[in-house]
Parts: C-alpha cells; structure tokens; sequence
C-alpha cells in the first residue's frame, strides 16, 4: 500500500470516528462507505460515488461538515411519500436520489414549497400480457379519486383497466424486467394478483411515477386508517418483495409431481405468491402467513417419506388448514427462504394484513 492509499485510509478512519454520521452511506445507507465527496464532505459508498462523480462541479472536500450535517441540510424537507432508497436498491433509484438532492436541491429548507404531486398523465411501456414485446401505453393517475387508469392507444374513449390505489403496489424489479428503469405495478383483480410490468426511457420519469403512486398510496392510507400516525404509514406505502426465486412445490396431497414455479414473499400482505414464469401476468397460487401465535411454523427439510424432483434441499410450511412442501436448488437459496420465512411469521399483525385476509381467501391454488 503506498503513502497516498495509507493517507487516505486514515484519514477515513479519523472523520468515521468523529460523531458525524460517517458509518453509512450519506445517500442509501449502506454500511461502511469508503469514498467521499470533496464538495459536500460526505463519505459514500461505491455504488453511490459512480453517481456523484457524473455531477460536473462536486469536488472541495469540507472536513469539518459530515453525513449528519450534510443531510441535514439536503434533506431539510423530504415528502413522506417520497422514497428514500436503501443499499441494495436499484441504480435508478440511487441516482434520482442523489440528483434530486444536490443537482435540483428539491429538498432544501430554503427551495420551493413541496406538494403532493396530484394527478399525472403520461407514456410508458408496458409488456404485453400475453407477448413478451413492451408496447406504449398511456397512463393517467387520478389522486383525489384514487384511481390508476391506462389506454391502449391515444384516443382510445374507455380505459384498458382501472386500478383502485387501495390495492396497488409499486416496486423497482430492473433484473427481472430486463431495464434498468423496469417497474413492477402489482394489483388485486377478480382474486388474482395482476401485474403490469412498465419501464420509461427516463429515470426521472419513472421515479416520479414511482412518487406519484406513493403518494395516492398515502393519501389513501391517511383515509383508511385516521387513527394510525403518518409515521406507521409510511412503510405501508409500498413494499419491495422480501424473497424472490425459483422453487418446486407439491400439491395438497404430497404425492403430486414437484413443479418448479417462481415465488414472491409479500411481507406487507404476508402472502407467499407463485407464478410458472416471473414474468408472467397473474399468479397461480398463493399462501397467505399468519403468525406463529395463530399456529403458523415453517421448518427445515420434507415430511417423512416425501421427495423431491431434482432438488433436494426441502422446506415445510404449516399453516392452520395443511402443509405445503417446497424444494430449492441449493442449501444457500433454502436457508434464506427460512430466514425470510420465520422473519414474516414473527411479525405482528398489521390494519392491513387483517384487512387483506378478509378480503382473500387464506390459499388459492391454480396449478
């Protein structure tokens, strides 16, 4: 290591042991960052610093300012519908971020007064339900009536579908989707689960369609439940998926063939959902999970006597009306499928979770 790396390091490691906030990342939060801004004087990640080193003039380092001082200034007045991404967020939503603070300063205590962004209306590309082709599609966000609309074509009269904001959920799924500015919109229909999977050209667009949606989902949420405070609504707005990966499942019986399928853990909703394809339009099953007090377990390994296809790393859900039996490619991906598991079902029961199983049923199976 030369003199300039060890200067570096040290001096790092000098201003992190300084009360400053230092420890994560000025902008996602990620755990020891080890870059930092010269201009701002604040130390970020590395995902982060590819971003900052794009901004032209962002280069005077300020010792004495630091993350807390720094946020403080830049953040002074972040909506609450406003998503603030985490480490393991998509770039699209690091970026956006990140200009939205230092390049627009959207959020300084001096700027514009920030209001909810209302009704919207614009172009995305949606894929086909049925054909893998992205087709442009015209959207209309309605916020007072809370109602999520698209046409098929530009002066179509009747919209395509019409989506009440009370069941909509909006998450970043850019690998998935195959674009870096891939969105998944998800939505209750007839007892399935649709979803609308929607990119944009631009990474501002689409984020601010992303924070458009969120904050119909609050003002949504405000009505629905007066009694609860802004701040346990807020993780309510949306939800990204806790797990997400290919499975074998068996059906009802046990002695049914293993059929590999996609699964996605909704930890909001507390529903395991399934799908033949991850892209596909509607799931074809789902589970919902209470909690361990309502006699809800999941354990390690098959039942007695039960295998596996080609898998052979098994788990066992038990729910108050049967089992469900699933196998995963690796001992990796079964171990994290219990964390993720046993994480949901320690969980208390939400106004929301109480409301979704009301309104579905506790398992749907279609295949």
């Amino acid at each position: 290591m030369g003199d300039c790396e060890r200067n570096k390091k040290r001096l790092l490691e000098l201003l992190q042991a300084a009360g400053t906030g230092n420890a994560h990342c000025a902008d996602c939060g990620a755990a020891d960052p080890d870059w930092a801004s010269y201009k701002l004087g604040i130390f970020i990640c590395l995902n982060c610093s590819g971003i900052h080193r794009n901004f032209p003039d962002i280069s005077k380092f300020m010792t004495h300012n630091g993350n807390l001082r720094v946020k403080a200034k830049y953040e002074a007045r972040v909506p609450a519908f406003y998503y603030i991404p985490q480490a393991n967020d998509c770039l699209v939503l690091k970026e956006q971020w990140i200009r939205a603070k230092y390049e627009r300063q959207e959020f300084m205590a001096d700027g514009k007064t920030i209001s909810s962004p209302g009704n919207r209306e614009g172009f995305l590309w949606k894929r086909g339900r049925d054909k893998a082709q992205f087709l442009r599609r015209r959207f209309v966000l309605l916020a007072r009536e809370g109602l999520l609309k698209y046409y098929t074509k530009e002066e179509s009269k009747g919209p395509k579908a019409v989506i009440n904001i009370k069941d909509l959920n909006a998450t970043f799924q850019t690998e998935k989707i195959g674009n870096p500015h891939g969105l998944q919109i998800t939505y209750k229909r007839e007892g399935h689960i649709r979803n609308l999977f929607v990119y944009h050209e631009s990474g501002k667009e689409i984020v601010d369609w992303f924070n458009a949606l969120r904050a119909a989902r609050l003002q949504y949420l405000k009505v629905a439940f007066p009694e609860l405070p802004e701040s346990e609504l807020v993780p309510l707005i949306t939800r990204n998926y806790l797990k997400q990966g290919f499975m074998e499942k068996t059906g009802p019986k046990q002695r049914e063939p293993f059929k590999k399928r996609w699964f996605a853990l909704d930890p909001q909703e507390r529903r395991l959902l399934y799908y033949k394809n991850p892209l596909d339009a509607f799931e074809q099953g789902q589970v919902f999970l209470g909690s361990k007090e309502q006699g809800y377990e999941v354990y390690e390994d098959l039942p007695k006597g039960v295998r596996g296809n080609r898998w052979k790393a098994g788990l066992t859900i038990i729910t108050p009306e049967r089992r469900f039996i699933f196998t995963c490619p690796s001992e990796k991906e079964q171990r994290e499928w219990l964390e993720s598991f046993r994480d949901v079902l320690s969980r208390p029961l939400t106004p929301l979770n109480l409301l979704s199983k009301i309104q579905g049923l506790s398992y749907i199976n279609r295949a």
